[in-house]
């Protein structure tokens, strides 16, 4: 046995007991680093921490109220509806590095010799902690995986089979420079690329400053260039909820540069 255990009342705590606190903190981080692969992170499962401490300081103090509160705090941690949550975002790695490193500087000043045995005893169970809320915190932040970003529809969608929907998405009303694009549905519009009529290109959709659009937003505008003589657009694009397919959005008109040779029937 190394001397500085010496300083510690470990009589108290049997290695049976030692192993049971190792094997439900083994438990905790476990389920922290499966809940972070969906996107969860510990919010009332927090918890486990201070009681796994509790239950270690308990035979040490020689208080048995500590081991109900803490069989308690894991009971809390454990069952709580709340005990994890949905993540935004991921979270950050900067407070759970600091808790690794205040444990194990922690352990060291105890290694060192630098206490009384009840110092040491308090000093050894803060420093546990940390280390498993450390740990804790960076299992949840490194497995947590991020949300993939559907990629925008390309040309794959000009030869797809698309749909005509009943009720059109986009509106479109002709300006000096070109028409102006306007969604008029209910959800945001993943643009994939548009031509003028009976022309065969194909070109991405941009705002009248120039910037590229993957997606148009409810009420969102785009502009697209055209000369007096064409005579229509056509829009390809793929609904953002998914309701359906690629749709193609298809409208024609007299090109200005003939407006005045229309006959009417």
């Amino acid at each position: 046995m190394e001397p500085w255990l010496h300083l510690l009342p470990v009589s108290r705590i049997t290695p049976p007991y030692a192993l049971a606190l190792a094997l439900i903190a083994g438990y905790w981080l476990w389920r922290v680093a499966r809940e972070a692969r969906h996107r969860w992170s510990p919010r009332v499962s927090w918890w486990a921490v201070p009681g796994l401490a509790l239950l270690w300081a308990a035979p040490l103090a020689d208080v048995p109220a500590l081991f109900g509160l803490g069989a308690a705090a894991l009971l809390l941690a454990e069952f709580w509806p709340g005990a994890f949550r949905p993540a935004r975002e991921r979270p950050g790695w900067a407070w759970p590095l600091v808790g690794v490193l205040c444990g194990l500087a922690l352990l060291a000043l105890v290694a060192a010799g630098g206490g009384t045995a009840a110092g040491a005893g308090v000093s050894v169970t803060l420093a546990l902690a940390a280390l498993l809320a450390g740990l804790g915190g960076l299992l949840s932040a490194g497995l947590y995986r991020e949300r993939s970003r559907p990629r925008p529809p390309g040309l794959e969608v000009r030869f797809a089979r698309v749909q005509l929907p009943e009720w059109p998405d986009l509106s479109v009303t002709l300006t000096e420079r070109g028409a102006r694009l306007v969604n008029v549905s209910n959800g945001p519009l993943r643009l994939a690329g548009w031509s003028p009529s009976g022309v065969n290109a194909w070109l991405r959709v941009r705002t009248e400053g120039g910037t590229p659009l993957n997606t148009l937003a409810v009420g969102q505008s785009a502009f697209l260039p055209l000369s007096e003589r064409a005579g229509g657009v056509r829009v390809w694009y793929v609904p953002g909820d998914g309701r359906a397919g690629p749709c193609l959005f298809r409208a024609d008109w007299t090109p200005q540069a003939y407006a005045g040779q229309r006959v009417l029937n």
